[in-house]
């Protein structure tokens, strides 16, 4: 072998490096553990210093594992969530956090301390929020910014960068403060369809002070992912990455969205012309998005963007997605009485819990689809950290109707199940808001952990009336950063053509079976009712009188 690609991919709760031949083949893999600090008041906070270490640890386990020489890798690529990341003008750690610790310097994407500033925001009702589908969400940056200045006003006025984290990943791994288009569209109100931030915007919800410094702590030097950046890896980070200074390093994509360029632009076994407007990417993690790509702008209600050129050069994207997905299960069956039980019997068989959970299920049904049923007397709306679209709704909370006392495995598979079936119900809710937009496609092109899971597959299928396909492989997440390696390298000109040389579709979906759509149909009704419940009470118990104290 003559080259190969590392893709370097920051998740929720752990870093991971992946390299990859120019066909996209896995060569190795390798994970290491990140730390998180979570607080009362949804507050999540991280290190980058720590991150860093972590993606350190991975790339050289996984060269390791590979049996790989420095020298064959000829690129390297990030994605990270979409966590704030503030650094002095030094580039060292700036606190975030009301502990003063200046280690806990990321905000992470799922911290929602800024909901008061999203809403205060909103109300602008800017012209720019057209392009978040009219509502800007806590997850995003400038209402966590516009909380750091309320609140912490010394870290707000010492910072020197302001970064997406995955855009800290480049900027230590080559000194360049390139900021990705992928990022700064959409998560940070950059008007990529112009080419420029919107004055007026920042005015509007007080963060003037980045329009008077001409955008330098936030980004004024805007590239497509992919871009080569810098002289490549310096010195420093080549020796902590194990690597050879100088490898070309890609502008960053957001994680999903790597997902997002490692799945849906994959070769079809019949060999046919690829339309990735005919293909939705559902990246399926601690959260999950819903990406859809147009090739002219569609404005979706509650849905983000449209993004241009958010994920695929040259295409308007549109993102759906749920905030807690992966989280939502893992909460409910962490939270049944026979979880102790269950993850013993999981760890003697070598499984972890889900898996065992899916392979008991499966042994006695006769058909994947069929699973459902279990879930017949009982829903779930799995909405624990709020409803990201189309609703955009993060007060939002989970409700479950049909609770027993029933506290054995079955019952707890039975939990599983309506979980997994809430999840398909929220996702067709976004699959239903872009078709009354015009936007339609045929597959969903399935990533993330749970994608593995023909059981998930099969519900989301049948939920959504999609055929729903698998990547060719199993890390489309890492394919798509050590995709942005291959193209700082020069080896392909485009992410375009990346896509194409790199990535397949694999295993496709069984036929929904006409009576288990219907049963997904009348629990979608229940779905909905219980949404109205969720909403009504809310409204009830903050219409006045005595507040909890």
């Amino acid at each position: 072998m003559r080259q190969a690609f590392i893709g370097v991919d920051v998740g929720t709760t752990s870093t991971r490096a992946g390299i990859f031949d120019p066909a996209g083949r896995l060569l190795a893999a390798a994970r290491h553990p990140i730390r998180t600090w979570h607080e009362a008041g949804d507050v999540v906070e991280q290190s980058s210093d720590d991150i860093w270490r972590a993606c350190c640890a991975s790339v050289k386990a996984a060269l390791a594992e590979a049996a790989i020489a420095p020298e064959l890798i000829k690129g390297i690529g990030f994605d990270a969530t979409c966590s704030l990341v503030v650094l002095d003008r030094q580039g060292a750690p700036v606190t975030v956090s009301s502990s003063g610790d200046p280690t806990r310097n990321v905000i992470v994407w799922m911290d929602h301390r800024a909901l008061s500033e999203a809403r205060d925001i909103n109300a602008t009702k800017d012209e720019v929020l057209r392009y978040v589908g009219g509502s800007i969400s806590p997850e995003m940056e400038m209402p966590k910014l516009l909380w750091l200045k309320r609140h912490l006003r010394t870290s707000f006025d010492g910072a020197g960068h302001f970064f997406d984290l995955a855009d800290f990943l480049t900027w230590r791994a080559t000194g360049a403060v390139a900021r990705s288009m992928c990022t700064v569209t959409c998560k940070w109100n950059y008007l990529a369809h112009e080419a420029r931030w919107s004055a007026d915007y920042f005015h509007r919800i007080g963060l003037d002070e980045f329009v008077k410094e001409d955008y330098a702590r936030i980004g004024t030097e805007i590239v497509a992912p992919g871009t080569a950046l810098g002289h490549g890896l310096s010195r420093d980070a080549a020796a902590e990455l194990g690597l050879v200074t100088g490898t070309p390093v890609g502008a960053a994509l957001i994680d999903a969205h790597a997902g997002g360029i490692g799945a849906i632009g994959g070769r079809a076994s019949d060999g046919g012309e690829v339309d990735v407007c005919d293909r939705l990417a559902y990246i399926m993690g601690t959260s999950a998005c819903i990406m859809a790509t147009t090739r002219a702008p569609s404005f979706v209600p509650g849905v983000w963007g449209p993004y241009y050129q958010g994920m695929v050069p040259g295409f308007w994207l549109n993102e759906g997605g749920q905030s807690a997905a992966g989280a939502a299960v893992d909460h409910l069956l962490r939270s049944h009485p026979a979880a102790a039980d269950a993850t013993a019997a999981a760890r003697g068989e070598g499984l972890d819990l889900i898996s065992f959970l899916e392979k008991r299920i499966l042994a006695r049904t006769p058909q994947v689809g069929a699973a459902a049923l279990l879930a017949r007397d009982i829903h779930i709306l799995p909405e624990f950290l709020g409803n990201r679209s189309p609703y955009a709704d993060p007060a939002s909370r989970a409700v479950i109707a049909g609770l027993d006392l029933d506290a054995d495995i079955g019952a707890m598979e039975r939990l599983f199940v309506a979980g997994l079936c809430g999840l398909a119900y929220g996702l067709a809710d976004v699959m239903d808001a872009f078709a009354a937009n015009g936007v339609t496609s045929r597959i969903l092109v399935m990533a993330g952990g749970a994608s593995r899971s023909p059981l998930v597959r099969q519900i989301m299928a049948d939920t959504t009336g999609l055929t729903v396909a698998l990547p060719g492989t199993q890390e489309p997440v890492l394919l798509g950063a050590a995709m942005l390696g291959a193209v700082a390298s020069g080896t392909f000109r485009s992410i375009g053509e990346t896509m194409a040389s790199m990535s397949s579709l694999g295993r496709l979906s069984d036929p929904t079976d006409p009576d288990i759509a219907a049963f997904h149909r009348r629990k979608r009704r229940v779905h909905d009712l219980l949404r109205t419940l969720d909403r009504d009470s809310r409204s009830v118990m903050h219409g006045g009188g005595l507040e909890a104290r």
